[in-house]
């Protein structure tokens, strides 16, 4: 049997392998962009599928379209959403900045698993009618990503949520000693100290759901410049009609077909925020690796769950992975945002030429944080063991805790009573029963830890 076909396009023939489902423009592009092996994702020709079924019953509602063909296309389509053709999706991600090579790929496979179901359809004429690659790649881009946020991402941070509030409900009642700076601060409860991370995962969730109301906006219509030339201009919004119920995401038409072609701000907004997400999760991550430090020789506030030996080497020692694969997620989703920046900011005129490295950066952002999100829940925040002897010694020996007297004894002597702390290694409630004229039990009283986490107490002094 023969290795390679024959197939024709406007520029002329060349071979394409013998049982490819893609044609001559695929092919042109497979031999002009053998760069990084990388391809569109998933999450992308996902929605391109997507997109041209939406297309085709659009065309076929408003009479530009056989219903036949139409019929054909949509079932090919789905079929290419679903993921059944993607190893016919070669094309490098660095190819043409507008993605024309991968919408081709699309349109190529559709046509040929309609012919192969006796329907004969044409790429550019009938499986591309009424579109072009520069609004069918820009809206794929917002359709793939807002479905890879709402049912991925924003789904992951709720589980994240709710296990970081069910922990800090549990350990309410757990004082130990705050830091700023790294240093020795007043007593906080482990409650309110994941109440802070809860906090910032729920601002988060709002700014992402702000960001998807601008990526749910779809310029699909708007063809090769934004005049919606060859399109009818009922097109657009029956698409996005067609996919929201496909989808059930209500996506709609954007105001102005320019924006969403010639610029990717709602891509780079939406980058931004995960650059935020990411931020926040770092924070988290870096906080779990503190207070699990040493066991002996570190902080030891907590022990999180052993999964792995953490040495090739030191025999029995256990490394907090969880939270260090999480600050690498969070330290490559930083870094796209900045190729997404970039990328956005390479709109000539009326069409973004980074079309294809913005997807790729997007989509791979929102599938790690999502991924990294469930196990930072799950194997890290769900199972860590608090170890309050360990903490109830450190409060005990907290100099800073003489913060609570500055009401009775003043700053100055106050300062004096905890350097004494700290130069004799004592425990501050021994050292402050020096201080004439407060009792032991009044000592103890103001010294609690538990009701200094509760605020309220006068002092002398602000400041951190």
């Amino acid at each position: 049997m023969a290795t390679f076909r024959i197939e024709r396009d406007s520029m002329g023939e060349l071979k394409v392998p013998a049982d490819a489902l893609y044609g001559a423009q695929t092919q042109r592009a497979v031999d002009n962009f053998p760069i990084s092996g990388l391809r569109m994702p998933r999450e992308f020709i996902r929605a391109l599928g997507l997109i041209k079924s939406a297309a085709a019953q659009a065309n076929a509602d408003l009479g530009h379209l056989k219903k036949a063909s139409a019929k054909a296309i949509r079932k090919a389509a789905e079929r290419v959403a679903h993921g059944e053709f993607d190893a016919d999706f070669p094309i490098d991600v660095f190819q043409t900045g507008s993605g024309t090579s991968t919408n081709m790929n699309a349109n190529e496979v559709i046509a040929h698993v309609c012919a192969q179901g006796g329907v004969k359809v044409h790429p550019n004429d009938d499986v591309n009618n009424g579109q072009s690659s520069n609004d069918v790649i820009p809206t794929a881009i917002h359709v793939s990503a807002t479905l890879a946020v709402s049912e991925h991402l924003l789904p992951a941070l709720t589980h994240l949520k709710k296990t970081i509030d069910a922990r800090a409900k549990e350990l309410r009642k757990v004082a130990k000693t705050g830091r700023t700076h790294l240093m020795d601060a007043m007593p906080v409860t482990f409650g309110q100290e994941l109440g802070g991370w809860s906090a910032q995962l729920r601002s988060n969730l709002a700014r992402l759901e702000s960001a998807l109301a601008r990526m749910r906006l779809l310029p699909q219509g708007g063809t090769a410049v934004g005049t919606g030339v060859n399109a009818d201009a009922r097109l657009g919004p029956r698409v996005c009609a067609e996919l929201s119920k496909m989808t059930a995401v209500k996506f709609a038409s954007a105001d102005d077909y320019f924006e969403g072609i010639s610029s990717q701000d709602a891509a780079v907004e939406l980058s931004g925020q995960l650059k935020t997400l990411a931020v926040t999760l770092t924070k988290i991550a870096n906080d779990l690796r503190w207070m699990n430090s040493g066991p002996l020789a570190g902080l030891g506030e907590i022990e999180l769950p052993a999964l792995q030996p953490g040495s090739s080497i030191m025999p029995g020692k256990v490394n907090p992975v969880i939270p260090e694969a999480m600050a690498m997620v969070c330290a490559q989703v930083i870094g796209n945002d900045t190729t997404i920046t970039i990328g956005g900011q390479a709109g000539n005129f009326q069409l973004n030429v980074m079309l294809p490295v913005i997807a790729l950066n997007l989509l791979q952002s929102i599938q790690l944080l999502a991924n990294a999100s469930r196990l930072l829940a799950d194997k890290a925040i769900a199972g860590f063991k608090v170890r309050e002897d360990k903490i109830r010694e450190a409060l005990d020996r907290n100099p800073i805790l003489v913060t609570a007297l500055n009401a009775e004894i003043g700053y100055d002597k106050g300062a004096a009573t905890a350097k004494q702390a700290y130069k004799q290694g004592r425990p501050i409630l021994d050292v402050a029963m020096d201080t004439p004229g407060l009792s032991r039990a009044r000592l103890q009283k103001l010294l609690d830890p538990m009701a200094l986490t509760k605020g309220g107490t006068h002092g002398g002094s602000a400041g951190g």
